[in-house]
């Protein structure tokens, strides 16, 4: 962990940046907390900072933030409840924060939606880009009055990047930000196949990160579009390679051979 620049030290008040965004802190360490706010102010974001579950749910619903740094290990309520309950009120990107390198928290974490996972020690610099990452994203995925995308269909399904609804033969899907992003990246490029590098790299616009946030949030996308998420016919593994969407899938086919996502 880096040291605390000179001449911060902020609280719980909200810290103001320059305009980049609201992000909100939840972390109960105090040295944590004051370096991941330190830099993002710095990086100038506007700040609010909590240390308990609570409090950030108190404060997340008093000024919704455009994004949420949370830690998993939380007095009163972990980071999956908080998670979970931030969730039930609106789509809002959360990146957590932890101590443990437990593959299953990571994939707990990615599963309960956040949008990406960071094991302490980390690098404060690199989370705020990845923190610029999300953000970028979204934005970019926001359409204007003066170019709003064009729907996209296939397969049965139906998205509306302009409203960001997504609909499968008329019955209303509850996507999150990057299972609508996901969704609608795989609708555009239908019949392609594509490694979990790039769809990293195209839908979350990241160069590094954990692959296994591509995994896990194609098996969440499937539990939402498949008839039957355990025999997937629209978006298929390629084994050995990575993902396509079939547009039109026909009968499911054998049981595939070799190694690969799944």
């Amino acid at each position: 962990m880096e040291s605390i620049p000179d001449g911060s030290g902020p609280g719980n008040r909200s810290c103001p940046g320059t305009g980049r965004g609201h992000v909100l802190v939840v972390d109960d360490d105090p040295t944590v907390a004051e370096v991941v706010v330190s830099y993002l102010v710095r990086a100038g974001y506007d700040v609010g900072r909590a240390d308990d579950g609570p409090t950030a749910l108190e404060r997340f619903t008093g000024r919704r933030p455009d994004l949420v740094v949370l830690d998993l290990m939380l007095p009163g309520m972990d980071g999956f409840e908080v998670c979970r309950r931030m969730r039930a009120h609106g789509d809002v990107p959360v990146i957590m924060l932890t101590a443990r390198g437990d593959e299953d928290d990571r994939i707990l974490g990615l599963e309960t939606g956040a949008d990406d996972y960071v094991t302490k020690p980390f690098s404060p610099r690199e989370l705020v880009l990845r923190v610029d990452s999300v953000l970028r994203r979204g934005r970019a995925a926001a359409p204007t009055a003066a170019a709003a995308p064009a729907p996209l269909r296939g397969a049965g399904l139906h998205l509306d990047p302009a409203a960001r609804r997504a609909t499968r033969e008329g019955r209303e899907l509850a996507l999150t930000l990057r299972e609508f992003d996901l969704l609608a990246f795989f609708l555009r490029h239908p019949s392609q196949v594509f490694t979990r590098e790039e769809l990293m790299r195209e839908v979350w616009g990241w160069d590094f990160g954990d692959l296994s946030t591509v995994t896990v949030h194609v098996r969440r996308l499937r539990g939402k579009v498949e008839t039957d998420p355990a025999r997937p016919r629209l978006i298929q593994t390629v084994w050995g390679v990575g993902y396509r969407l079939d547009p039109a899938p026909g009968p499911r086919p054998g049981a595939a051979t070799g190694a690969g996502p799944s």
